[in-house]
């Protein structure tokens, strides 16, 4: 059984010239492990469908499963605490919280789950990212690559089933961008988590297992990678 599944989704969406077809009729299976990146160009669709298959928003027509629940079903609370308790994230902007240091911004989401001693955890994965010297920096003081390990490791704090990364690197030149691509997949690696990847980048989309290519909302293939 596959870990995420989407049958037949599509996503329309209302603008001032009428409603707009995003995505049409598109089905895909990501299993368990897996690294799956996502690639097409500005407007295909990518973006959409990692927010679709995180159960961030919902498909206008069709259904999306994780872990063979049906995110259809359930109310947007619902799928809050699903995506809590199986899914990390990881955006190009970083979305760090300003005011919080290196340490609270990884241990946020740890505190709010519950979890035991999450200062302890927040300090490990800092110190896998290394960042171990950082802890008390705010985002203001850290560099865009420094800022992505915080990122990174706030993610993997909650060991998350899934890992959605929306394009990782696009903000970080190419030196930085190779070095969190490497961070990225170990952590992906050491965890044992499925990784799903929108990125406009060849080199890091054949890093990944499979590449699932978009061109006006449609899968036009499915590429295994050797």
């Amino acid at each position: 059984m596959s870990l995420i599944e989407a049958k037949s989704i599509s996503r329309n969406v209302a603008t001032t010239a009428g409603e707009l077809q995003i995505l049409s009729t598109l089905s895909v299976a990501i299993e368990a492990g897996e690294a799956v990146a996502i690639v097409g160009a500005s407007g295909s669709g990518k973006s959409t469908l990692l927010s679709l298959l995180a159960g961030l928003d919902l498909p206008s027509s069709g259904e999306i499963l994780i872990d063979n629940v049906k995110l259809n079903d359930l109310d947007e609370e619902q799928r809050a605490i699903l995506r809590g308790e199986k899914i990390g994230f990881i955006f190009q902007s970083f979305l760090l919280i300003q005011s919080l240091t290196a340490l609270e911004n990884v241990m946020l989401p740890a505190e709010l789950a519950g979890a035991k001693k999450p200062e302890e955890q927040a300090r490990e994965l800092l110190a896998k990212v290394g960042l171990g010297e950082r802890l008390t920096h705010y985002p203001n003081q850290l560099s865009g690559g420094e800022q992505q390990r915080v990122a990174i490791a706030r993610a993997f704090i909650g060991q998350p089933q899934i890992l959605f990364a929306d394009e990782p690197t696009g903000n970080l030149d190419r030196k930085t961008g190779a070095l969190i691509e490497d961070l990225l997949f170990e952590l992906n690696r050491e965890f044992g988590t499925t990784l799903i990847m929108v990125t406009h980048d060849e080199r890091l989309a054949q890093k990944c297992d499979r590449i699932l290519r978009i061109e006006d909302g449609q899968i036009l293939e499915h590429a295994d990678v050797a």
